[in-house]
């Protein structure tokens, strides 16, 4: 017999073969990307997939039966009917169907784990293909199990709120709240239950929390899930087909959602900060990028951008709980005092919570300069956050070289003023000193990702020593031997990127820098050294 981690293993095996078989190409890691088939191999594989859904429409609900208890072994298996040849179903299959359903509907009851929850969600919606033949009976069943379970909702949540203007605080009513709730939520991802009128019930839930502010985390995280895929499915109807009297009641409620998850951003619990800064970020994403082709009007009264305020408190929440909970953890906590798992997980956390903010530079969501205070922590956070900073370079460099490198420079020279400020004015900048080093390997990874390909940077190069130099010379007449131009040292920051430059861009550079230098340079004194160096480069 085998022991419980190889049946885990052996299903995992099983699950990756059905998808192998069903999609035509290897899993993840092993072999090339997805093939061109020839018209031999997709037959076999047309047979293939008509093979294994005749074959699991038997065995899944043995299977299921078995495994009913083990939430990890489930999930697995109940991926396997994305693989269906859906045309195979038909009212023959009936009988098996109705068992499928019985052992799936079972299982929802059953668990709370969101992952399995959200596979049954998945298949549900699978199997409620209206093309396929027995489309009446599945989406019977399935308007059946939703019924059952918003009537179980509604008892609980009438259970729930006391006239005195309270909540229930028994552990075991929470409970069952917190479990229903993720069902719903799980649900409501692949399903539109507008009909149920949900919005309203856990609606209630968030504003109750933003005005007293004392709701268990275990209720607010499910109700502000399922808040947020109720309005989803009300605003893809409204694009679809709608009435200029329904656009700005619910314009009205997007608003004010965006005005919950922004007010959570302060919310004492960890777990619902992060939570809504996660959805308040998608929210933003869909509602600046609503497609217009159908609806004009619509997009215009729906579709909005963050205003300052708000962008700032999306970056302010990243500089807290991203990148200054990494430094506090690194000083306060060591190897032994924090468990390696939870070490992982919370780093998981904050790379979804930084890729998320990046994803609204990326589309422009958020102005492009954001990302300069991103970068300022590429080489501090390599080893965590480095491929996301990076991606984030160079997605912002396709759609736009010329802002892609403006936002560069000025990130540095965020770095150097502060660097300036912090030093001793009398004895002028500190080449060897700890922060300029850090400035200057910033600028050299920077350097680094325009490649080799110098014809193809050269217009972002070139911006980044015309703005570099302008900067240098920032509050300076000319060099006349005393009036030194206090960013001066900032040219030998630029000149990390002057191996970057063509033979006829540094000549042009070259002549742009002569601009700045009306008299010979003074032949003594180390102040004027960085201005030597950087022409250096320039004339190599």
């Amino acid at each position: 017999a085998l022991s419980d981690a190889q049946e885990s293993a052996l299903i995992e095996i099983i699950l990756a073969t059905v998808r192998e078989a069903a999609e035509g190409h290897p899993p993840v890691g092993r072999g090339a990307a997805k093939k061109i088939l020839s018209v031999k191999e997709k037959k076999i594989q047309l047979e293939d997939c008509t093979k294994i859904t005749e074959h699991f429409i038997m065995v899944l609900p043995q299977l299921l039966a078995k495994y009913s208890a083990d939430a990890q072994k489930v999930a697995n298996l109940l991926q396997i009917p994305q693989y269906y040849d859906l045309d195979v179903y038909s009212t023959a299959h009936l009988e098996k169907v109705n068992r499928n359903w019985g052992k799936i509907k079972d299982i929802v009851a059953k668990h709370s784990d969101m992952s399995v929850l959200e596979a049954s969600s998945r298949t549900y919606y699978i199997l409620c293909s209206e093309e396929i033949a027995i489309y009446s009976q599945v989406d019977c069943a399935r308007t059946q199990m939703i019924d059952e379970l918003m009537d179980q909702l509604n008892q609980l949540i009438n259970c729930f709120w006391q006239k005195e203007g309270g909540f229930c605080t028994d552990a075991g009513e929470i409970s069952r709240m917190h479990s229903t709730l993720r069902r719903v939520a799980a649900l409501h991802n692949a399903h539109d239950l507008t009909k149920w009128n949900l919005y309203d019930k856990t609606l209630r839930f968030l504003v109750f929390e933003t005005e007293h502010g004392s709701l268990p985390v275990l209720i607010i995280l499910p109700a502000l899930q399922c808040t947020y895929f109720s309005l989803l499915w009300q605003l893809a109807a409204v694009l679809e087909n709608s009435h200029k009297e329904t656009l700005f009641p619910l314009r009205r409620e997007l608003r004010r959602f965006s005005q919950i998850c922004t007010c959570f951003l302060q919310h004492k619990e960890k777990d619902v900060r992060e939570k809504a800064f996660m959805i308040l970020c998608d929210w933003l994403l869909i509602l600046s990028h609503l497609d217009s082709n159908n609806n004009e009007e619509a997009v215009r009264i729906l579709g909005c951008l963050p205003n300052t305020p708000l962008q700032e408190k999306l970056f302010s929440f990243i500089q807290e709980h991203v990148f200054m909970d990494e430094e506090g953890e690194k000083k306060d906590l060591t190897e032994e005092e924090k468990d390696e798992s939870c070490k992982l997980d919370d780093l998981h956390k904050k790379r979804s919570l930084l890729a998320a903010y990046c994803k609204l530079i990326v589309y422009n969501v958020v102005e492009m300069t954001a990302a300069a205070e991103i970068y300022k922590y590429y080489v501090k956070t390599y080893s965590d956050f480095g491929d996301i900073i990076k991606e984030t370079l160079s997605k912002t460099r396709h759609n736009n070289k010329i802002q892609s490198a403006k936002t560069l420079i000025l990130c540095l020279q965020q770095l150097f003023q502060a660097h300036a400020e912090s030093q001793d004015s009398s004895s002028g900048v500190d080449f060897s000193s700890a922060s300029f080093t850090n400035i200057k390997e910033l600028a050299r990874r920077f350097s680094l990702t325009f490649g080799w390909d110098q014809v193809k940077s050269r217009e972002s190069i070139a911006m980044i020593h015309k703005e570099g130099i302008e900067f240098a010379f920032q509050g300076a007449t000319g060099v006349d031997g005393k009036c030194l131009p206090p960013n001066l040292s900032f040219l030998v920051i630029i000149s990390e990127f002057s191996n970057k430059l063509l033979k006829p861009d540094k000549r042009l550079v070259y002549s742009y820098l002569q601009r700045y230098i009306t008299e010979p340079l003074p032949c003594r004194g180390d102040e004027w050294q960085p201005l030597v160096w950087y022409r250096n480069s320039l004339l190599a």
